[in-house]
């Protein structure tokens, strides 16, 4: 157990703080995720630790069927499924099947995304989530394997977060 597994447990922590702030009216709200309401955004955040478990168990989720909805309590479900992924990393032996900092990259773009759209102070988010973030997405994600869900890289002078949404191909 590493350096990252600390990371990703401050990752969880905080994208559970942000959806504790999201309330009803914020869920048709626009989201820096191109054709995704807060709704939509809230629903993939949630089913993310549940789909790194299963990786993590060997399993293959499928990350193109639509999460199930959450239609509220949307921290407290998040931390439920976090604290399953944090207890099996603290049991798990040997090399992971999925890196931890993939992990945190997922969960730090997308909570910087709930973030904005509902209006949370970015500058409260932790900096080295996205720090650690963005290291490894600036190492793994090339033009070549960005697909559908990465935009080309915007310029920023922003802090630690707009340059993860900005590697992301998020406006900022």
């Amino acid at each position: 157990m590493g350096d990252e597994v600390r990371v990703l447990s401050r990752a969880i922590d905080q994208a559970g703080d942000v959806l504790d702030h999201v309330h009803a009216d914020h869920l048709g709200r626009p989201t820096p995720c191109r054709d995704w309401d807060v709704a939509a955004l809230i629903d993939h955040l949630v089913a993310q630790p549940g789909h790194f478990l299963t990786m993590m168990r060997g399993g293959e989720p499928d990350f193109s069927a639509t999460p199930p909805h959450v239609a509220e309590s949307w921290g407290p479900v998040f931390r439920v499924a976090g604290d399953d992924l944090l207890h099996h990393w603290h049991e798990h032996e040997g090399d992971a099947p999925v890196p931890a900092d993939w992990q945190i990259a997922e969960l730090a773009t997308h909570t910087w995304d709930v973030a904005t759209a509902i209006g949370y102070p970015v500058d409260r988010l932790d900096p080295e989530v996205a720090e650690r973030g963005l290291a490894f997405m600036r190492a793994n994600l090339t033009d070549d394997n960005r697909g559908e869900a990465f935009a080309a890289e915007v310029a920023t002078d922003g802090g630690p977060y707009e340059r993860l949404a900005a590697f992301a191909g998020r406006a900022v």
